[in-house]
């Protein structure tokens, strides 16, 4: 996809610890890296000579949820209208767990309305992403 029409977010519920915040972020932004590593671009060179770890091409704003707009966010999201979004979402469910492991079972016996999100990271076409996220101010 052209990166003019391409939209990355993340929306974190600000209500959570500031460590938990964090900690959702990074786990929704290496989740969005494995599957679109199209997006990471190349390695950079400083003046000094050392090498920077290509990053992401695109911005990728962090905004202000709830608990409520999220579990609604998530909710739309499953609608065949947006099924070629990129959707990566972080639940108290996987929070929770240690093991990787023990996720895939917890999840298994969780129902998706019991669910609360943590965050939900975003991206595709800029007009779907920015009709359902383009009234949320940032996070800060």
């Amino acid at each position: 996809m052209n990166v003019q029409n391409l939209k990355c977010v993340m929306v974190i519920d600000e209500a959570l610890p500031l460590g938990v915040i964090a900690n959702t972020a990074g786990i929704l932004g290496i989740t969005l890296g494995k599957h679109a590593p199209e997006r990471v671009n190349v390695d950079v060179q400083d003046a000094s000579g050392k090498t920077h770890l290509g990053i992401i091409d695109i911005p990728v704003p962090v905004l202000k949820g709830n608990a409520g707009l999220l579990k609604t966010l998530r909710e739309r999201l499953y609608e065949p209208e947006y099924a070629d979004l990129l959707v990566v979402d972080f639940s108290d469910t996987a929070q929770s767990c240690q093991k990787y492991e023990d996720y895939i079972e917890k999840a298994a016996g969780v129902e998706e309305r019991d669910l609360q999100y943590f965050g939900i990271a975003i991206c595709g076409e800029k007009k779907k992403v920015s009709r359902l996220t383009g009234n949320l101010p940032l996070l800060r």
